[in-house]
């Protein structure tokens, strides 16, 4: 169990790590921990996930709390439910893009406000440790319910008049290629499909369209189609990412700068939030618009908080997540593709020019680095980049005039990750080398 109750998340390897004994206790913990009355829980295709789903359910109802049980959906859908259904929380049994022997759950509380270790996951932690029993009393109800045609209407709304596209979609044996067509097969969209079937095993590749090897056979199928775009997601569909219609990949901040534009358009002087390696282009785009910039740290209960906390509009991070206030201020890949095919549709001209604009800054992409004294090296690392100003919202950043650095540490592994991103692409590559010679550890 140790090591299975993460930042953002519980997660382990099933059943080694986390099997169903430990599900059904996790379910308990947290119907107690939120003295919830009423729950709603989900899973996604993994092959453990019906059986951990069920124990945890048992844990849940066990505690006299009643449960909406969703069946098989996406992360997103959970948080839908929970907001829409008026919940006090819920679960979706999931390992998002990790492994196929990996399971976990994502919680939240009322209104789908996510906890964090720091907001409850290391209260329910304790609470399992301690060898929480359920209390004597009545069980609670099981109720089944499709959510599906509420979740259709609600990520529809989102749509303005969305022209005929021809979009490849790839996800990846995931959850989401259950639903997509149910979603968007009112829209006028040819859709090239990738991989729809869900499979828990992941026969074609990983979930995680972040890894540029996961994205290659997407790129293929647009350009090999003609398509005008081409969307991934990872396997619990909170995530999506995008290339154009020559096939190349679409950084993830330069569609949060898109999804600014598209808002900003309708509600002038709305507030943006994006993570803290997202290109300068992003800030300089939302005040462009007329729009409020918001500055955060990665992760997503993090940028959910800040984003209640001013009342942003939308809010994106480098990994794909993209968050709207509309939706609970929850993270949605598929109200995203539907922001998109927006733009796409208002603007009548190929994706790979309405991106041109935004390309004009260089960034070298996460790398990251091998190292066990995270804290020290950090340290180092302010020491030497002194004359720069420097900034510590999430780990350490580095900004000068023409270029600038973030490295920040894993929560799970001795890793520090590099971003940096400088005005022309040798200044970018001659500071990415200086950055990469004082940190000084192996490149993974």
């Amino acid at each position: 169990m140790a090591g299975i109750f993460k930042a953002y998340d519980i997660r382990g390897v099933y059943p080694d790590e986390l099997d169903e004994d430990i599900a059904r206790k996790i379910g308990i913990a947290l119907a107690t921990f939120l003295k919830a009355k009423n729950l709603v829980v989900g899973r996604d295709m993994r092959t453990s996930a019906p059986a951990i789903q069920k124990a945890f359910m048992e844990g849940v109802t066990s505690t006299g709390c009643n449960v909406i049980d969703s069946g098989m959906g996406t992360t997103p859908m959970n948080y839908f439910a929970i907001g829409y259904y008026e919940r006090d929380g819920g679960a979706q049994t999931t390992a998002s893009h990790n492994p196929a022997q990996y399971i976990g759950f994502k919680v939240s509380r009322e209104k789908a406000i996510p906890l964090s270790y720091e907001t409850g996951i290391g209260e329910i932690e304790k609470l399992v440790g301690s060898g929480i029993a359920a209390p004597s009393g009545g069980a609670g109800k099981v109720e089944q319910r499709d959510i599906l045609p509420d979740y259709k209407k609600h990520v529809l709304s989102f749509a303005d008049d969305i022209k005929p596209l021809k979009v490849a979609v790839d996800t990846g044996n995931g959850v989401v290629g259950a639903f997509f067509n149910e979603v968007f097969g009112d829209l006028p969209l040819e859709i090239i499909p990738l991989y729809f079937e869900p499979d828990g095993t992941f026969p074609n590749h990983e979930a995680n369209p972040l890894k540029a090897e996961n994205m290659i056979d997407l790129q293929n199928a647009v350009r090999e189609h003609g398509a005008d775009l081409g969307v991934a997601f990872d396997g619990d569909g909170d995530r999506s990412m995008y290339v154009d219609e020559k096939g190349d990949i679409i950084s993830s901040d330069l569609i949060t700068a898109l999804l600014a534009r598209e808002i900003l358009a309708k509600e002038p002087g709305a507030g943006i939030l994006y993570d803290l390696r997202s290109s300068w282009v992003v800030k300089e785009e939302i005040e462009k618009g007329g729009g409020v910039p918001y500055e955060d740290r990665v992760g997503h209960a993090y940028m959910k908080a800040t984003m209640r906390r001013h009342g942003c509009a939308v809010g994106g991070e480098l990994s794909g997540h993209y968050y709207f206030r509309d939706n609970y201020y929850a993270d949605s890949g598929m109200i995203a593709l539907v922001k998109i095919l927006n733009v796409l549709s208002a603007e009548d001209k190929p994706f790979s020019e309405i991106i041109k604009p935004l390309k004009r800054y260089h960034a070298t992409g996460e790398i990251n680095f091998e190292v066990e004294d995270k804290d020290g090296k950090m340290k180092e690392l302010e020491r030497i980049f002194s004359d720069g100003e420097i900034s510590h919202l999430d780990g350490i950043s580095v900004k000068y005039a023409d270029w600038w650095f973030n490295v920040r540490k894993s929560n799970t592994e001795p890793v520090l990750r590099l971003n940096l991103e400088a005005k022309t692409p040798d200044l970018m590559e001659e500071k990415k080398a200086e950055v990469i010679k004082a940190i000084d550890a192996p490149i993974i």
